[in-house]
């Protein structure tokens, strides 16, 4: 029998109780007849009407000082206490699995190192993509490739909410509310709609794509607060479909350029087509060229199922580990100096956009003007929209 510990009882915890219980037969068919048992459930509420409500406890030592739990599974979300804890198991021998994007990015290059001394496993699937493979993937099925790029919808929310915009004709506010009616996203949806849960997940792979621990701090992050229906219905009318990408790929000078932001995606990529609450994950490599993966990005029985193949994993070869160098990467180019082209939505009048542009093909959207900027660095864009002296609204537009 194989003892493990659940951190956090909620969406995702839950969850990997039922696939254990539910899936118990298979489970133990794939591990040799071993049994896995949820022997602790950290949390600080009881449940008297759950069958393993009496596993509940608040007393996180217990936990932690109990030599029998082989493996401690952390799905709290938020950086504190989840970090503290999952340093502390690792310390004291036990492997951690966790579907935390946010102690990952933050702290993964850390935990990965005392896994590493210990000879145990710090696995975190679930940590992006929720119940799409993509750690796995990029870890072992491409590890003959050179990653060349990795471009994602990795927040199921924003994608819910531009693909509402587009199919309904609303505005960003209303289909934001349909989201949250829908429980697609939170009260506070901040962490959605402004970037940062896509910053994290790109953080993650671009540090598994190319070796050193790429902090969120040190990426650009943009959100889609901004964007209106008439932009969406411009970039439809024009082959395009805005999605919130986060995006880092190795530029020909050896940098890694690395973003969060919309973009206009062009319809003959598939990333245009992944829509509502799906998330997909396009990677190129120097030898397989494009793999794409695409499934839903969140929820209970998805997120856990990601968490469960980390658990195989651990159970099948502990000393398994994947990850990258606790190193802070060095490798970062400034977008700012990576050629673009824009699509610009801004107040400025026709003449000085031609001036200042050198552009002729003007559309007027509502009150407003919109055109696509020529390729360029897009510092120079930048520039050149300070000069316009208008406000504006800038969203860059893939290659392919």
């Amino acid at each position: 029998m194989i003892n493990i510990a659940i951190l956090g009882f909620g969406v995702v915890g839950s969850g990997v109780a039922e696939v254990i219980s539910r899936n118990s037969k298979e489970l133990a068919e794939r591990l040799d007849g071993q049994e896995i048992n949820v022997k602790h459930i950290l949390d600080l509420r009881q449940f008297p009407d759950h069958p393993l409500g009496d596993r509940v406890t608040s007393d996180y030592n217990k936990i932690l000082n109990d030599e029998d739990v082989f493996l401690v599974i952390e799905t709290m979300g938020g950086s504190h206490p989840a970090y503290e804890f999952s340093k502390q198991a690792l310390l004291a021998g036990k492997s951690v699995i966790t579907s935390n994007k946010e102690v990952v990015a933050n702290y993964g290059g850390e935990l990965l190192e005392i896994a590493k001394e210990k000879g145990i496993g710090y696995l975190f699937e679930a940590s992006v993509g929720g119940g799409i493979p993509i750690i796995r993937p990029m870890w072992q099925c491409l590890a003959a490739n050179k990653i060349k790029s990795v471009a994602g919808i990795l927040n199921g929310t924003c994608n819910y909410i531009l693909t509402k915009m587009e199919k309904e004709q609303t505005d960003f506010e209303t289909a934001l509310k349909q989201a949250q009616e829908l429980g697609y996203a939170e009260k506070n949806p901040s962490a959605d709609i402004e970037g940062t849960d896509t910053c994290r997940k790109i953080s993650i792979l671009t540090s598994l794509a190319f070796g050193k621990h790429v902090y969120p701090d040190q990426l650009s992050c943009e959100g889609i607060t901004k964007i209106k229906y008439d932009d969406i219905s411009y970039a439809s009318k024009h082959g395009f479909a805005i999605k919130l990408l986060g995006l880092s790929s190795r530029g020909d000078d050896g940098k890694v350029y690395a973003i969060t932001a919309p973009y206009f995606v062009p319809k003959t990529n598939a990333l245009a087509g992944v829509n509502d609450v799906y998330n997909g994950i396009q990677v190129v490599g120097n030898v397989v060229q494009d793999v794409f993966f695409c499934g839903r990005g969140a929820g209970s029985l998805p997120t856990a199922s990601a968490v469960m193949a980390d658990v195989l994993d651990i159970i099948r070869d502990c000393r398994k580990t994947i990850g990258w160098k606790n190193e802070k990467a060095d490798f970062l180019g400034d977008i700012a100096a990576n050629e673009t082209v824009c699509y610009v939505r801004t107040k400025a009048d026709i003449a000085a956009i031609k001036k200042i542009f050198g552009v002729n093909d003007i559309d007027e959207v509502g009150n407003e003007n919109v055109f696509f900027t020529d390729k360029m660095p897009e510092k120079e864009i930048d520039s050149k929209l300070n000069e316009l002296g208008a406000e504006y609204l800038k969203i860059r537009a893939l290659d392919k």
